[in-house]
């Protein structure tokens, strides 16, 4: 990453990951509100250039056709994730980036091993998959809710003590494969207060066009908070790896989140560095041949290449 962007965007995120093999305790370690200096009115344009740089940066990927990309949202409900996925990826050409949601397991579903339906949806080379909710929800939803680890119809001996760490180590030997494999993994955090999640549970019941977002479902897992942080903070410190950490992005203020995520990917791109195939020397010789042809083909009056003369430092180096 010659670029001084890249050392910039570096340094930013440096203070959400969370370094491989330390012991987190959520409460304690990150702070949903934290907003390293920054203003609002700041966010704007930050936001704008992580775009553009995600843009430039997915391009190049999709060209290579080498490295493929999978983004991993995690949080709890009102947590922001789809806010952060429409603004994130804005800019990007839709049709390298694929999002998936999960939610309960079908019965087919069910009829497989727990990773079976994440790495059905996985990246192709030269693409971007998102989870919103991912393979996480597998030592999250299903530890706070073991009821769910008996539909997943394991053998006895698979599901007693020793079942969350044996997973952690699943999850982390799938994750060392992909990356093996020149898949890359990048996993965000989305860390929302308790008392930010109240006022946004409280915002989709009193706004009439944002009642659809609200189950009352999501009041009865938020009985369950400090399972949840239990879980989460488990889960940072057993799968945070060199190959795939973790970034825990403070939540509360939604502009700051999508920054956050913002440079996370990009950095992740950068770090890639993606090339441009170059064309052999035959295959050159040919695009001179067609270049040619179509400049013959130019109206009277017209320049004969207009690209190149709008570009004219350019168009000498082609």
């Amino acid at each position: 990453m010659s670029d001084r962007r890249a050392k910039r965007i570096a340094e930013f995120i440096e203070p959400l990951r969370v370094e491989p093999g330390t012991k987190v305790r959520l409460e304690r370690d990150f702070d949903p509100r934290y907003k390293a200096g920054l203003r609002k009115r700041d966010g704007v344009e930050l936001l704008r250039t992580g775009v553009s740089l995600l843009a430039e940066y997915q391009e190049r990927l999709a060209a290579q056709d080498t490295y493929g990309v999978l983004l991993c949202l995690q949080s709890l409900d009102a947590g922001g994730k789809d806010g952060t996925i429409r603004h994130v990826m804005s800019g990007v050409n839709p049709q390298g980036v694929r999002v998936s949601s999960f939610k309960v397991p079908s019965v087919e579903e069910l009829d497989h091993d727990y990773l079976w339906r994440y790495a059905t949806r996985l990246p192709a080379r030269g693409e971007i998959a998102i989870f919103n909710r991912s393979h996480y929800e597998e030592v999250l939803v299903v530890r706070v809710h073991p009821e769910n680890l008996l539909r997943q119809r394991l053998p006895e001996d698979s599901r007693g003590p020793g079942v969350w760490k044996r997973r952690y180590r699943e999850i982390n030997h799938w994750e060392r494969y992909l990356t093996d494999n020149g898949f890359k993994v990048v996993k965000i955090f989305l860390n929302l207060s308790r008392e930010e999640q109240r006022t946004r549970f409280l915002k989709r019941i009193d706004l009439p066009e944002k009642n659809w977002k609200f189950s009352a479902a999501d009041v009865r897992e938020r009985r369950h908070w400090d399972a949840y942080q239990h879980a989460f903070s488990k889960m940072l410190s057993a799968t945070s790896t060199p190959w795939a950490p973790w970034y825990v992005v403070p939540a509360d203020r939604k502009w700051f989140a999508r920054i956050c995520a913002a440079a996370i990917l990009a950095h992740t791109l950068m770090d890639i560095d993606p090339r441009y195939p170059e064309v052999g020397e035959k295959a050159r010789r040919a695009l001179l041949v067609a270049k040619r042809e179509l400049e013959r083909e130019a109206p009277a009056g017209a320049p004969a290449d207009p690209y190149a003369a709008r570009h004219p430092v350019e168009g000498a180096e082609r």
